[in-house]
């Protein structure tokens, strides 16, 4: 989403200056039911909810009830709100009542557009009346803002810098799951600040315990600390040893796609730039493939890939071994393979 317009769309919430008609699209689906949630909290009064608040589907309203419904005025509130839900399966009819409503909306009524699931383009019919705001995934980097953000304006507490990053660290970039553990963080704190220790009580997490410490030990060819970390890190939430594969075959393309330029010249003055602008992936990921340019050959990488891609077929099959005793047998034939590249 661009930054002009979540400033408007949080300033015409904060001033209650409510645009008559506002168009919610982007591929993040979580972060645009929030941004309707936060309308529907400033806009309706609660007492007057069930007479002011229509929510509908957009394959499911033919355009005379639609028309209807946009044309009734507000009972007993100074404003009344319609959202529509999935506007891409609007029937051409009622997206013909929209398009005629928009050309003068009514002043006392709040209109919400919503786009439901990723890969649409934003409507330019829509965009171009209503107020549009577009929600993408968070980046890696916008993570850290996104949960200081949630626990101080949503929960009303404070965390602290150390407690994001390993809150971060162990969750990830998945926002349900985010606001899952900052609730209980919440609780936990009682009104304090949610810090590290906090997070490690509640969460099961400590500092380094984490899937990121867990790929820097496999980059390091520290098999010693790899598993050490593996069993804390599969017992972390939205953890399995799918993710766990899944992570290491990106650290891996990444590594083995840097080591490639590097290969034919690039200089790594130039490689932060290069792998920043491949995945967007946090400082501290692009940091960390940095260092395994230096540490890993082109050779050892291309085995290093096959033996992921065994692992996750594995995965997949029925099997005798554990989750566990896989990736501990992944692990150990990634980082044991620089010995057997130095005695070749």
């Amino acid at each position: 989403m661009s930054l002009a317009a979540q400033r408007a769309f949080q300033k015409s919430i904060r001033e209650r200056a409510f645009a008559p008609v506002y168009y919610v699209h982007g591929d993040d689906d979580y972060l645009k039911e929030d941004a309707v949630r936060q309308l529907i909290a400033a806009v309706v009064d609660p007492a007057t909810r069930d007479f002011n608040l229509e929510i509908l589907r957009g394959g499911e309203i033919d355009a005379g009830t639609l028309g209807s419904l946009l044309d009734t005025p507000p009972m007993m509130a100074e404003r009344r709100m319609v959202v529509v839900r999935d506007i891409g399966a609007l029937k051409k009819d009622t997206r013909g009542a929209i398009d005629r409503y928009l050309v003068r909306p009514s002043p006392d009524t709040v209109l919400v557009l919503v786009t439901l699931g990723a890969g649409s383009k934003p409507d330019k019919g829509f965009e171009a009346v209503a107020l549009s705001v577009g929600f993408d995934p968070l980046t890696e980097d916008r993570v850290p803002k996104w949960i200081e953000h949630h626990a101080t304006t949503v929960l009303g507490t404070t965390i602290s810098p150390a407690a994001i990053s390993l809150l971060h660290e162990t969750v990830g970039n998945d926002l349900p799951a985010l606001v899952s553990e900052l609730d209980k963080l919440a609780s936990y704190a009682s009104g304090g600040q949610i810090d590290e220790s906090a997070v490690t009580a509640v969460v099961g997490a400590r500092q380094g315990e984490t899937m990121g410490g867990l790929l820097d030990a496999i980059l390091d060819r520290d098999a010693r600390r790899a598993l050490g970390l593996l069993e804390p890190v599969l017992s972390q939430p939205k953890t399995s040893a799918v993710t766990i594969v899944m992570a290491l075959a990106t650290q891996t393309m990444a590594v083995a796609w840097a080591r490639a330029l590097r290969d034919r010249g690039t200089p790594m003055s130039q490689m932060y730039n290069e792998l920043f602008g491949l995945l967007k992936e946090s400082g501290d990921a692009v940091k960390a493939w940095m260092r395994g340019v230096e540490r890993w050959t082109t050779p050892e990488l291309e085995r290093a890939l096959d033996r992921v891609l065994q692992a996750d077929a594995a995965l997949k099959e029925s099997r005798l071994s554990s989750d566990e005793q896989l990736l501990a047998t992944l692990i150990l034939s990634l980082c044991g393979d620089v010995e057997r590249s130095a005695a070749a």
